[in-house]
């Protein structure tokens, strides 16, 4: 079964994989933040956490989503809003809950001070916006945890993802002045970014201590190569005797951390694209709720900060059950009241126009291109 024929309707397991890789999160920082230490049990054998994982999973599955968005949509505008009703009207109304809400339950300073403080400003602007990256820390909060002062870690990816929407955006753009050759030379730019990706993260790898600061390069080759996916979805097939090695492929390098680093970046996106869209049935019930990935992305990490801060040496189990517990009504809070309703309005920016003015405001109705 080719990709093409997968990818036209929304009946697949995406909202599933998502909120799977969302709570992979949520477990693998609570390791993290009950000890101070960025690792959990999957760290000592495979050399990377279960959130780092879950993480590369978001921006892949990004990559195949955002890139069949604006192709399909062959409008910039129309490719921007949409990725803007997405992210901010979430992230917007969670910065105002931990600003006024947390931060001011948890804060060490008296109210006014806090409110005052220009760090308490840095974080409801910049997080409100995440042009210039995010703010982790409120003043005077989470001071006494073993991961003291970070408020949400989480948003360090938004920034990253954002910058992704925009390159493919610019490519599209750039591209412009090439006319009808823009769609033919868009998906080799893709690959020819992708490889590129590939190469360097493996160069880092192998032969630069230390990956943190080149995070970068990994939210490339992860999202471009979803991208890649997308481009030469007609001659991609999602076949089960592939799916079968491959996974037997990732689950015996396990036993060597380099051999599974290798494994893993080849192998990971045709694994997740066949769970994705091959096994029907049953699972498929889940669309039924919602997607509540990204609710749980968002409200995860404070809400482990605030029982760690509310129970000191809770055992990591409880940790995750009660963290649980908390963040999935928030998720579910956040996209029936704010996430769905936002994307409601996905109609051009000219038909919303027009909502607004109503059709007796006077003026000549302008079409949407």
């Amino acid at each position: 079964m080719k990709l093409s024929q997968c990818i036209k309707g929304r009946d697949n397991n995406f909202n599933l994989i998502r909120f799977i890789a969302a709570f992979a999160v949520l477990v693998s920082h609570s390791f993290a933040l009950a000890s101070g230490i960025e690792a959990d049990p999957f760290t000592p054998r495979l050399g990377m956490n279960l959130g780092a994982m879950a993480v590369d999973v978001f921006f892949i599955t990004s990559g195949l989503l955002v890139t069949g968005s604006l192709l399909s949509r062959k409008n910039t505008l129309e490719f921007v809003w949409a990725r803007v009703l997405r992210i901010f009207p979430g992230i917007a109304v969670m910065d105002f809950l931990l600003v006024f809400g947390l931060g001011l339950a948890f804060t060490t300073l008296p109210a006014a001070a806090y409110l005052k403080d220009h760090q308490t400003h840095a974080f409801a602007l910049k997080n409100l916006t995440l042009i210039t990256g995010a703010e982790y820390m409120l003043p005077g909060v989470f001071a006494s945890v073993p991961y003291k002062g970070v408020v949400n870690g989480s948003l360090w990816t938004l920034p990253l993802e954002l910058d992704m929407y925009a390159i493919l955006a610019m490519m599209w753009v750039g591209l412009w002045v090439l006319g009808s050759l823009r769609e033919k030379l868009l998906p080799y730019c893709i690959v020819a970014l992708a490889g590129l990706a590939f190469l360097i993260r493996f160069y880092i790898h192998f032969h630069v201590h230390g990956e943190r600061h080149v995070e970068s390069t990994r939210m490339i080759y992860m999202f471009f190569t979803g991208a890649t996916f997308y481009v030469l979805k007609e001659h991609i097939t999602l076949s089960r005797r592939v799916f079968l090695v491959a996974l037997a492929a990732l689950l015996l390098s396990a036993f060597h951390r380099e051999v599974f680093y290798v494994v893993y970046n080849i192998v990971l996106a045709y694994i997740l694209f066949w769970i994705a869209y091959v096994p029907g049935g049953f699972i498929r019930a889940f669309n039924r709720l919602g997607d509540y990935s990204y609710g749980t992305y968002i409200y995860a990490f404070p809400v482990t900060q605030s029982f760690l801060a509310l129970m000191p040496g809770v055992r990591v189990p409880v940790l995750i059950l009660l963290s649980a517990v908390v963040t999935l009504t928030l998720a579910s809070l956040s996209w029936h009241l704010i996430e769905k309703r936002a994307l409601s309005l996905k109609a051009s920016p000219g038909k919303i126009f027009r909502r607004v003015t109503g059709p007796n405001s006077g003026r000549q109705p302008v079409q949407a291109q």
